[in-house]
Parts: C-alpha cells; structure tokens; sequence
C-alpha cells in the first residue's frame, strides 16, 4: 500500500510540473500549445467556410465545450486520472508479476522504420477505438456516459472536446494492453494522439470536406454529422459511423450509414429537453441513472 501511496503522490507533483512546463515553455513536442493552436486553425476555417452558414459563430454551448476541452485533456488528469491511471498500471503489473510475467511485449515494434512504426500504432489503435466506440453505443450503462458527447446540439469542431471523464477511463483501459503488447514509446504515442486529435476535430466541424473516393477511408463531417442524428432509423437503433479517423471500419463491418449530405440535420439527444446543460448536471447525471436503474 505504501508504494502505491508513493506512486499517487510522486504522480500529483510531476503532472503539476509537466503542466506548468507545457504553458511556460512551448515547443513542437508540446501537447498544449498543439491541442490550442489546432483548435484556433480549425475555429477560423469554420469562420471562413462554414457548412451550415446560418449556424453562429460562437455557437450553442461553445464555452461550455471549451471548458471540456482544457478539463478533459488537462485538468482532469490533474485532479484524479494521472494519479488513478498510474496506480492501475503498477497494479496489473504487480498482478502479472504473480504469474512470473515480467514483460508483456509480444512484439516489439521500436525496431522498425519511424513511419511505420507510427502506421501501425495508428491502425491498431482507430482500430480499438471504433470496437470501444461501439460498445459505448451498445452497452447501457457505458451509454450513459457517451450521451454527454450526444448531448451536443449544434456541432463544430470543439464537440469532439464534450465527453464524460469516464470515457477516459474507459478507452485508456481497453487501449492500454494492446498498444503495451507492441511496445508503444511515448514519442509515438504522442504523435498519433495530435494527428487523431486533429482529425477528430475536423470530422466534429462546420466544414464540408469533399474526401471524393477516400470517403470510404478517412471519417469526415459530413459522414460524422449522421452519427449525432437526434432521431436514429429503425435499422440502426444503436447508431452508426463509429469510426474515429477510419471510416473503413464501419464499411467493412457493415456499422455505415450515409444517406446524404444534409447540413441541416437535427443533432443531439431525442431526450435532450431533460438532459443538463451545465458541466456539473452532465457529469452527474449518468451516475444517477446507473443507479437509479438498480
């Protein structure tokens, strides 16, 4: 217990000075000064192209995404998850060390040239993150924290930023063995991450993207757009289009649905007149209904 007490205690003052770091000191390999610049890049082209010309500029619930964006990739991790994440990983290895496991590589990518290397991280991770996506559509009680992403009603490209902590929690445990399976470095890892969170915001923005045949590759805005639909079909009453970056996924396993390039289509919840509009009504209301469900 005292190591881990250690380990909580070593990963609130080094999260603490990693952070202060990133503001006070930018640089290519600083994540911040990323995830703000991308944000702004992508905020102006909205301005200049918009899709939806008649949306606002600052948007329904704009600030209160914001928010999300600096709670979510900073704050939170602050707060508890670094700490929790840390723990968990000493834990499983402590676990694994019962069984004289010492070394979970099975293959060990780190050899390979630099580009393919990140190629592969890249693929097996979009990957994992459509099977999670899924199941946070699938699974009740996980769906009630993917519903804060839901509840979003006018989208641009700081939607991507709107989710549960818990969703943290969720994709980082299921990512975590098969990306240590191949031995991820954390130079690799943080390259992947800003190209999906890039990515991830173009496909949540205000713009029309023509991709032409790399559609059925590459998720955009307009096939993102129907996986927020407000009123889902019959045929697909878990949703579609689960794809993070790939679109390839949900053509392959049959989870696609584009009927058409509607600017114009209501998003959201069906329920969202009953849904909180504020960050601390959000964050507690999927633990209100887990257990008001048991």
């Amino acid at each position: 217990m005292e190591k881990y007490l250690k380990i909580i205690q070593g990963a609130y003052s080094g999260y603490f000075n990693y952070f202060i770091n990133e503001i006070l000191n930018p640089s290519w390999h600083n994540y911040f000064y990323w995830l703000v610049g991308a944000s702004l890049a992508i905020w102006l082209l909205e301005i200049k192209f918009p899709w939806r010309k008649n949306q606002p500029l600052i948007r329904q619930d704009f600030w209160l995404d914001i928010f999300y964006l600096f709670w979510n990739y900073f704050l939170f991790s602050l707060v508890a998850y670094n700490a929790l994440s840390m723990v968990g990983v000493e834990a499983f290895n402590d676990f694994l060390r019962l069984f004289g496991i010492t070394n979970i590589v099975a293959i060990n990518v780190s050899h390979l040239p630099f580009w393919s290397k990140l190629l592969i991280i890249f693929i097996i991770r979009d990957f994992m993150q459509w099977g999670i996506h899924r199941l946070l559509h699938r699974v009740p009680w996980m769906w009630e924290f993917h519903k804060v992403h839901h509840s979003t009603e006018e989208m641009g490209f700081a939607a991507l930023l709107r989710y549960h902590w818990m969703e943290n929690v969720i994709y980082r445990s299921l990512e975590y063995i098969p990306l240590a399976m191949i031995g991820v470095g954390v130079t690799d890892f943080f390259i992947v991450h800003i190209f999906t969170l890039v990515t991830g915001q173009l496909g949540h923005a205000n713009l029309k993207i023509n991709l032409g045949p790399f559609r059925y590759l590459f998720n955009g805005p307009q096939m993102h757009l129907w996986h927020h639909a407000k009123y889902l079909p019959e045929s697909h009453p878990y949703g579609f289009n689960y794809g993070i970056t790939l679109s390839i996924w949900d053509f392959i396993f049959g989870t696609n649905y584009w009927p058409s390039d509607d600017e114009n289509l209501p998003v959201g919840l069906p329920e969202e007149d009953k849904f909180p509009h504020d960050f601390v009504g959000q964050n507690l209301r999927p633990f209100e209904r887990i257990f008001s469900k048991k």
